[in-house]
């Protein structure tokens, strides 16, 4: 029978030698970026942990905060909120991981005398598919285009329901002329994605992008899309929504009627 992981706190004194989202190498400029992005909201009341097994690997990671400072397109005031939750050592998905850290940020919001846990889900990469959540005793309150769900884990019934922020066409708006990568440092990976995305912009189509980089919750909460911490627009038009490779970003960019010729 396999033991299951324990859980470890990333506080600040640990986050140069305990790595967060399966990001191993400490020169990782990624990495580097998180870190001071965690020690930042550390202050904030960020809460992360890492589950480590038996034999010292490191195999899941959960990220979790007060709903109000949430990088995320939500109002979640009252709510403990989860950026992400994952397992990312095979033997040990779907045997009771991700349970164990959910129950964890549940504990967390109960001793803070929050409202419940949120959290945002959806079936393509980069967050959780909303089973996870539906399967420990979250229920859908919201949704928002294309395929987001915002689920709710209540601890006062009474409390008002997390939202969605909306207004996301409006918020496109704003980015209406040229190619727009909105960026932050709240995931490792999205400085490599974001590098290379504005590397080929310049190389091959001769576009140099607008960079857009969040710096505070409230900047995150009123992005254009759920997800908020990357997106991709070219002429206010939403191309991705979550960080996508090089190799992503030229079949995009080859489908657009401007570029097609190129």
């Amino acid at each position: 029978m396999t033991q299951m992981p324990v859980l470890i706190d990333l506080d600040p004194a640990r986050v140069e030698t305990l790595s967060c989202c399966g990001v191993k190498n400490p020169a990782h400029e990624g990495r580097r970026q998180k870190n001071c992005w965690l020690k930042a909201n550390f202050k904030l009341g960020l809460r992360a942990k890492v589950a480590v097994t038996p034999d010292n690997r490191q195999c899941g990671y959960i990220e979790y905060l007060p709903g109000e400072h949430a990088w995320r397109g939500v109002d979640a005031r009252g709510y403990m909120f989860i950026h992400c939750v994952f397992s990312h050592v095979k033997q040990y998905q779907r045997k009771g991981l991700g349970r164990l850290m959910l129950e964890a940020c549940v504990e967390d919001a109960r001793k803070g005398g929050m409202d419940g846990v949120a959290a945002i889900a959806r079936e393509q990469p980069w967050l959780a598919g909303s089973a996870l959540y539906l399967a420990n005793g979250f229920t859908v309150v919201d949704s928002a285009p294309p395929d987001y769900s915002l689920l709710v884990r209540k601890l006062n019934p009474s409390a008002a329901d997390p939202a969605f922020k909306g207004d996301w066409e409006k918020k496109l708006s704003r980015y209406s002329r040229g190619l727009t990568i909105i960026r932050s440092n709240q995931c490792p990976y999205i400085v490599t994605f974001a590098a290379e995305i504005a590397q080929a912009a310049e190389e091959d189509y001769g576009i140099k992008p607008r960079i857009v980089d969040l710096q505070s919750p409230g900047e995150a909460q009123n992005a254009p899309t759920p997800y908020a911490v990357f997106a991709l627009i070219h002429n206010g038009r939403l191309l991705a929504d979550h960080q996508i490779s090089r190799t992503r970003f030229h079949n995009i960019m080859r489908k657009l009627p401007a570029m097609s010729s190129k």
